[in-house]
């Protein structure tokens, strides 16, 4: 299988990372709430440990739409991409710290984390967008963190609406790329 096939098949598969980031939209947007109305601790237990159920949830919403949920044995990126799925959670004990020292910076901090986190998928979904969604990511957590860092939920909610902006944007560009295929 060819560098461009097993990229096709990636695509194709996780509809150019819709569900994955529909879901993780969905927690940072309840996780948003939970910072603006209830209380921080609760916001950043919310997006944890719910973050543990992205890709099995995912997984769910692939099969329950009748699309394959897994990449072939024979696609050579299958394993890189588990490798990418697990460098955010490990990341993420950088946020230990960083909440520690200033807790408005949970949500900047993720963001970069998670921004960081999608540049890979450019290679291995073959999708040039994660580059404009690993800008904005990274690039908002900073200013967030330097400029608006009196607020704790404006990175939750940016970070969410990015997530689902940029889900859409990547199902457009498979649906686009597979009727061009049909006609």
């Amino acid at each position: 299988m060819l560098v461009q096939e097993a990229q096709r098949e990636v695509r194709t598969v996780f509809v150019g990372g819709f569900w994955g980031q529909l879901v993780s939209s969905a927690l940072w947007l309840s996780s948003a709430a939970c910072g603006t109305w209830v209380t921080p601790r609760a916001a950043i237990f919310s997006l944890v440990l719910s973050g543990i159920f992205i890709f099995p949830v995912t997984q769910l919403l692939l099969r329950l739409t009748g699309r394959p949920a897994s990449l072939t044995s024979a696609n050579p990126l299958r394993n890189l991409a588990m490798q990418i799925a697990f460098t955010l959670p490990l990341s993420m004990l950088l946020l230990v710290p960083v909440t520690a020292f200033r807790l408005n910076w949970f949500y900047p901090a993720l963001m970069v984390l998670v921004g960081a986190h999608y540049l890979p998928f450019t290679f291995l979904y073959g999708m040039r967008m994660f580059v404009p969604l690993c800008a904005v990511l990274i690039g908002g957590g900073v200013v967030i963190a330097l400029y608006f860092s009196e607020s704790f939920s404006l990175g939750g909610w940016i970070g969410g609406v990015a997530l689902f902006i940029f889900a859409w944007i990547g199902r457009a560009s498979v649906q686009t790329e597979l009727r061009g295929e049909e006609g």
